[in-house]
């Protein structure tokens, strides 16, 4: 699936939804200038219609309200959150206005129902829609121009559940026990009155239109699509209504139909993509599992590849660091001896680099390039990728990037698929506690004037003492999934730019990966020779610190040629 392709509320219509909802929008203005002219003929009231269309229309819109709340916990959407409590609270006034309609469940209707009640009730009930879609827009549009990067919270749904009860409830009592308070709207139980009627119509009209513009003048997506077609139908019924002039009138009966037609076209549309998109990710996601089942299965050819290739240099190391060791231990020492079977250890793990890079080559899609590149960038790239993996598991991202970071020059696909690696593991271990806010921090900085430092902390379920020293060794893993190729992976790759990565505990809780580079320019000259003089070196300083007898001599020697090669490494080449 394409990554702008996941969603009603980012999805794209296609032709053929556009021609649909074209074709819906015209066929509502042919009934509209069809029944205009016989709109005021007087039908009667008809026994049980009333409940049944009120029915209709709650069902439609609690489902849509639904859909989009489903929506809105993915994306954390204000926007979302407010079309579907508009929906909640239009479902809920047909409640009391169906009860207090007169003559569909008592000739005065219930509620202690007044002449002017069921008119004021549906006059809110028909504002409800277009306000709330208006402010879907506005909000939508608030949302896109804000800054990518910040962090962003889980929407609170049931605020909005709790507003549209509370709404319906205030309306319901304003229209019964407030009744005085409003202007009057009917005559008797079926006439209008025109001027009462004419304006309500007209503000209806405004929102209407309001809305219409501000979904228009956007990026439209299925959703705006829908909520278009739904417009054109509230658009519609608000004109029939503006010329009535009875209750029970084929015009009335039109204007109801017209409605169920509006909830309908938008419920049936966010049903229809609802189950299109996810065939699509679950055909996605089987084309996923059978690309790494046949990753697994090349397991086992780059296994022996690196088992017969790999397995001759590491015995010689092996061979003459106990030959060395040999050497070094006797009672009289054999310095010579010792040296010469370091050297072959050395020109042996020289060999183990070469083979480990060919069989690397072997099985890499393609060649790398080195490119000199900021970091920051790459951060900020690889993060979009994980926006709404982080969204759908509630993860806030605090990003801390340095200003003015130094180039680096590396290979900018490798690097990403460290930093690719790094953020999985970080998502992954945020899911292990789903009772626990989440958050990951990303922050990058210049390290010792010669290197760029980027770190990634997560509160997640951290790593234990007895696994830090172990996270970086081939197959081992602390995941039921895992093969434990991952990290030593990316060590790999971060020591072949003449970087390092390491791992540390989180600050208060969770996990901290380090991954520094040398800025551009302060790598050249690094490679696997230099890892093994950095190593060497090292097993140096514990010598010295151990002072052993005898071994005086064998010490300065090692360090005479390490200087060395050391001088001959940074020596300009002619």
């Amino acid at each position: 699936m394409a990554q702008d392709q996941l969603g009603l509320f980012d999805t794209a219509p296609s032709r053929t939804e556009i021609r649909i909802a074209f074709a819906i929008g015209g066929l509502i203005g042919l009934i509209l200038l069809v029944v205009m002219p016989f709109q005021n003929i007087h039908v009667g009231a008809i026994p049980g219609l009333i409940p049944a269309l009120d029915a209709g229309m709650l069902v439609c819109d609690l489902i849509t309200a639904a859909i989009l709340y489903a929506q809105a916990t993915v994306y954390r959407s204000r926007a979302l959150v407010v079309l579907a409590s508009g929906y909640v609270l239009a479902g809920l006034l047909l409640i009391p206005w169906a009860l207090t309609f007169p003559g569909a469940f008592s000739p005065n209707g219930l509620l202690g129902a007044k002449i002017n009640t069921t008119g004021w009730i549906a006059a809110f009930w028909r504002l409800s829609v277009p306000i709330a879609i208006f402010l879907y827009a506005w909000l939508k549009r608030a949302d896109e121009a804000s800054r990518p990067g910040l962090e962003r919270f889980p929407t609170n749904i049931l605020a909005g559940v709790l507003t549209s009860i509370a709404l319906a409830i205030f309306v319901t009592l304003l229209a019964t026990l407030g009744h005085d308070l409003l202007p009057p709207f009917f005559t008797d139980k079926s006439h209008v009155i025109r001027s009462t009627l004419v304006t309500l119509n007209l503000v209806v009209i405004g929102w209407t239109t309001a809305a219409a513009v501000m979904l228009v003048r956007q990026e439209k997506s299925v959703l705006d699509l829908w909520l278009l077609v739904s417009l054109a139908a509230w658009l519609a019924q608000s004109l029939l209504n503006m010329l009535l002039h009875s209750r029970f009138s084929l015009g009335a009966y039109v204007f109801l139909g017209l409605v169920l037609v509006s909830n309908l076209s938008v419920m049936l549309a966010l049903i229809t993509e609802s189950n299109r998109l996810y065939a699509r990710l679950a055909v996605s996601t089987a084309a996923r599992r059978r690309e790494r089942e046949a990753r697994l299965m090349s397991m086992d050819a780059v296994t022996a590849a690196i088992s017969h290739e790999v397995g001759q240099p590491l015995t010689a190391v092996s061979l003459n660091a106990a030959a060395g060791l040999n050497w070094l231990t006797q009672p009289r020492p054999d310095v010579k001896k010792a040296i010469a079977a370091l050297r072959a250890v050395g020109d042996a793990g020289s060999r183990t680099f070469d083979i480990i890079r060919s069989i690397r080559a072997t099985f890499a899609k393609e060649p790398g390039r080195a490119t000199e590149f900021c970091l920051n960038d790459l951060v900020l790239e690889t993060t979009s990728l994980f926006e709404r993996e982080m969204a759908a598991s509630k993860i806030s991202l605090k990003l801390s990037l340095a200003d003015g970071l130094p180039p680096i020059k590396a290979d900018r696909v490798q690097i990403q698929r460290v930093l690719v690696n790094l953020l999985n593991n970080a998502v992954e271990s945020l899911r292990a506690l789903p009772d626990r806010s989440h958050s990951l921090a990303i922050s990058s900085a210049v390290a010792n004037g010669r290197d760029v430092l980027i770190e990634v902390n997560d509160n997640g379920t951290g790593i234990a003492d007895h696994d830090m020293e172990h996270i970086f060794d081939p197959f081992f893993t602390t995941k039921a999934t895992g093969t434990g190729l991952g990290l030593p992976l990316c060590r790999t790759i971060a020591e072949e730019h003449g970087g390092q990565l390491w791992a540390s505990s989180g600050n208060p809780e969770g996990a901290t990966f380090h991954l520094k580079l040398p800025r551009s320019g302060a790598s050249e000259g690094m490679d696997e020779a230099d890892v093994l003089l950095t190593s060497l070196e090292g097993s140096l300083k514990l010598f010295r610190q151990s002072k052993p007898d005898g071994l005086t001599e064998a010490i300065t020697e090692l360090q005479h040629i390490v200087d060395e090669v050391r001088h001959s490494m940074r020596r300009p080449k002619s």
